[in-house]
């Protein structure tokens, strides 16, 4: 595959993964988020299954022996960091939350250094400073006294609790041997049967008009299924270091396409937005002896098969990311979207 198609494949990985954070906010306008994070899984489970049997031909037995833990990552990742983050879009902009979520690679470095006891490059250490102190400009408003008198915002705190559920969820993903769009279509099951009980409780209501049903179809397809794959599949090619790279692209493609659709970019939240993806750009740079540019695999988590790991994700969508370090038997993960 040429050099330059696996870029665009790995660019709309993070355009796809933006447009869930724009798409999230509009369809949450009329969706409450436990129905949105229901019909977003629900329509992606099945299709991820045949993406994952397609892709990786997975024994499937040996993937369900690890069922607690797709459980647990499901929990976290599929339904708690969905849950969370179209919550939090319902109390604050897609621009602030895609801004705020860009430090994930950062958070997963500094948390695979605190857990994983990973050793971070000097220049790693001021990435992830650097990235703390954009996201702390942006929860501030660039005016820490007002916050100091009358807090944070309740849906910018959201989007850090999002974050941090993302962060376990990579820490988890690494232990896994079950290839990573499998591991996802797993889990995506799980977040269906999961959830059931939530929309019983709180009722499960559908969009109110074409648009709607527009945006629920584009976040089932779009961010949930074929971002995993064209990440998956551009990492695979180009190898973690260099894929890593483009998730400074989704904070990038979530204000554009905002701002497109008349949402404002404060003054704030372009500084802290700069100097988040500075220092990520810093984070996801390792030594030499370290960088490796192991194949992956042609799939995803969020954002391979079982060849090197990104612990730098999109995601959430996209995705997410650590810092990249290759690991034998072991995929790559994206960013959550």
């Amino acid at each position: 595959m040429q050099r330059a198609r696996v870029y665009v494949f790995l660019a709309l990985a993070n355009l796809f993964w933006a447009g869930n954070f724009v798409f999230g906010a509009l369809v949450g306008s009329q969706v409450p988020p436990a129905s949105l994070t229901f019909f977003r899984w629900v329509f992606a489970a099945v299709p991820l299954v045949v993406l994952a049997w397609v892709l990786e031909r997975p024994d499937w037995r040996l993937a369900l022996r690890e069922w607690k833990q797709h459980l647990l990552q499901s929990v976290l990742g599929l339904t708690g960091y969905t849950l969370l983050l179209y919550t939090a879009l319902g109390l604050t902009g897609a621009v602030t939350a895609s801004v705020i979520s860009a430090i994930n690679p950062a958070m997963i470095a500094l948390g695979a250094a605190l857990v994983l006891r990973e050793r971070l490059s000097g220049i790693q250490g001021v990435g992830i400073a650097l990235a703390f102190v954009g996201v702390t400009i942006v929860l501030t408003g660039g005016d820490v006294g007002s916050v100091l008198a009358n807090g944070f915002g309740v849906g910018d705190l959201l989007v850090v609790a999002s974050v941090v559920a993302w962060t376990v969820y990579s820490l988890i993903s690494r232990r896994l041997r079950t290839p990573p769009v499998t591991s996802t279509a797993i889990q995506a099951v799980f977040a269906t049967v999961t959830m059931l009980p939530v929309v019983a409780i709180t009722g499960l209501t559908p969009p109110a008009d074409l648009g709607g049903v527009v945006g629920i179809a584009y976040i089932a397809l779009f961010p949930s299924v074929l971002g995993y794959a064209f990440w998956n599949i551009g990492a695979a090619r180009v190898g973690p270091t260099r894929a890593g790279i483009f998730l400074n692209l989704l904070p990038v493609f979530t204000v554009v396409i905002a701002v497109a659709l008349g949402e404002s970019l404060e003054l704030a939240a372009a500084i802290g937005g700069a100097l988040v993806l500075a220092g990520v750009t810093l984070t996801l740079r390792v030594p030499r002896q370290r960088a490796t540019d192991v194949p992956v695999e042609a799939s995803i988590d969020t954002d391979a098969s079982r060849g090197a790991s990104i612990e730098a994700e999109a995601a959430p969508d996209g995705p997410a990311a650590l810092t990249p370090r290759a690991e034998p038997g072991r995929p790559a993960r994206p960013a959550r979207g």
